[in-house]
């Protein structure tokens, strides 16, 4: 009985992973691994980039997703283990299958109805572009969209990216993730 309970588990666990393998994020603008354009990089505390938000794609999204949110996140951050918020995206339609390049602004002008921005680390909401420190080794930024159980995330206002990002990962029955690299010379 115990046998035939864990190859149940195992086989519902593949077909799981199966599923999920077919979610995929993907982007003309940044590249897996590769480093994040000049475009893409924030414009302020000592960076000269455009902070212009990269153009995301996806598809393969699992049976039951009623809405999606974007998460990204530098794990590399100095800031004593909390990394750093970059865009958060809530409440994005069920229906649609990216997010075009300068969707982040904001005032969410460029986002699809009814999606909501969560305030990032630099204090406001929309798309704040990589600006590691200076000579730091390049940092990661991890893209995650969620696909979600709700329709919609239901947020206090002033909520946090990590309380977002909480409520995210509680309501999430997927994720697909893209990561680029940026760091800055000497």
């Amino acid at each position: 009985m115990i046998r035939n309970g864990l190859l149940l588990a195992a086989g519902l666990a593949l077909a799981g992973s199966a599923h999920a393998g077919k979610f995929k994020l993907g982007s003309d603008d940044i590249k897996a691994a590769a480093p994040i354009a000049e475009e893409q990089v924030f414009q302020g505390f000592g960076c000269a980039g455009k902070n212009i938000s990269p153009a995301l794609k996806w598809s393969g999204a699992p049976k039951g997703t009623k809405s999606f949110a974007l998460l990204v996140h530098d794990p590399d951050a100095p800031t004593g283990g909390a990394g750093w918020w970059h865009w958060v995206v809530t409440n994005i339609p069920a229906d649609a299958t990216e997010l075009p390049k300068g969707a982040g602004k904001a005032d969410g002008s460029g986002l699809p109805k009814g999606a909501a921005q969560i305030a990032t680390d630099f204090g406001g909401p929309g798309w704040g572009g990589p600006c590691p420190p200076v000579g730091d080794k390049p940092h990661r930024y991890n893209f995650t969209l969620h696909a979600l159980k709700v329709d919609k995330l239901e947020l206090p206002a002033g909520a946090t990216a990590s309380l977002a990002g909480f409520m995210i990962n509680a309501n999430s029955i997927g994720k697909a993730t893209l990561t680029g690299k940026y760091g800055r010379k000497k």
